[in-house]
């Protein structure tokens, strides 16, 4: 497969054009979203041969920033890569690496490459990661990053009322965590974000329809379902004893007990996996509330090509 090299044939001074994902979202359509690592190398080709499957699969794909607290290749470069190669990146930009002027100058930076959609979080604490001794920086949350985003797009200002020349065309992300909402919860965080101009969110993983169908009902109650597009994570699990490893160590993470066991006693654990995957795309696209969903295999990418081609197939 020949990649497009990063620039070439795009003139620098060029408009960014309006997100695809927010299209296919405002127009009601299920988003398929899903997600890779940009790899630790300094080789464009290799970032680009784990995207260029999902082309034409994926309606958008997530570039992570720095997963795990992991250094990976910088996930500006890596989104702007996918986007010259047309696959939709969706920039991941966390607030643990970088003060509020760092974060700032990124997302100009990604404005002026083309790059729209921004997924503002707060990334895992260095501690987490292969070097515990970096210091985290949290000058801003997730609630401010997304808000420093939407005032260079709707201001043409930084949050300290510097003009910004130019044009930004962000459509603004924020994760969030499904729980089964008890008697009295109220999704306060979420809320926040979403005053904070969030547009759409992607999920931990949440693989219980149950909860889900109750979470989405209490979102609906706050008035969130018409304020914000929710993406539910997913994942075509690989075995049953990964399966425990999500749910034990991936916090929020929502994985019954159900799906453990049919991974246990299938025959064939990975194509089990993908099977069950599938039908929750298939259920969660009829729950309302509930406007995509996200997939996620962490060392697994290749599974999620799998289950978008079925998908896709089957429509």
């Amino acid at each position: 497969m020949t990649y497009r090299p990063l620039w070439r044939g795009r003139p620098l001074e060029a408009a960014a054009a309006e997100s695809r994902l927010k299209q296919i979202l405002e127009s009601g359509q299920f988003a398929l979203t899903a997600e890779i690592t940009p790899p630790v190398s300094c080789v464009l080709t290799d970032l680009l041969a784990k995207a260029a499957p999902l082309k034409g699969l994926a309606d958008a794909v997530n570039v992570t920033d720095g997963a795990g607290a992991r250094a990976h290749m910088e996930s500006t470069i890596a989104a702007s890569a996918l986007l010259q190669n047309g696959i939709e990146p969706i920039l991941q930009l966390t607030c643990r690496d970088r003060n509020r002027i760092a974060l700032q100058s990124q997302l100009l930076g990604a404005a002026a490459l083309g790059v729209t959609n921004i997924l503002a979080i707060r990334g895992d604490a260095p501690k987490v990661g292969d070097q515990p001794e970096a210091k985290p920086v949290f000058d801003l949350d997730a609630a401010d990053l997304a808000a420093t985003a939407v005032s260079i797009r709707d201001r043409g200002q930084l949050p300290n009322g510097r003009p910004v020349a130019g044009s930004a065309h962000f459509y603004v992300g924020v994760a969030d965590t499904p729980i089964d909402p008890a008697e009295g919860w109220a999704p306060s965080r979420l809320i926040k974000k979403v005053e904070s101009g969030a547009q759409f969110a992607q999920t931990q993983f949440c693989m219980d329809p149950e909860i889900l169908r109750r979470y989405a009902t209490r979102l609906a109650e706050y008035g969130l379902g018409a304020r914000l597009h929710l993406l539910v994570g997913v994942a075509p699990l690989a075995s049953a004893k990964s399966a425990r490893w999500i749910k034990s160590h991936l916090i929020g993470s929502i994985i019954p007990d159900w799906i453990i066991e049919r991974l246990e006693n299938a025959r064939d654990p990975t194509a089990e996996g993908r099977a069950i995957c599938i039908d929750l795309l298939k259920e969660y696209a009829e729950i309302p509330g509930v406007s995509g969903a996200h997939i996620m295999a962490p060392m697994n990418e290749t599974a999620i090509v799998q289950v978008l081609e079925t998908l896709r197939a089957s429509n």
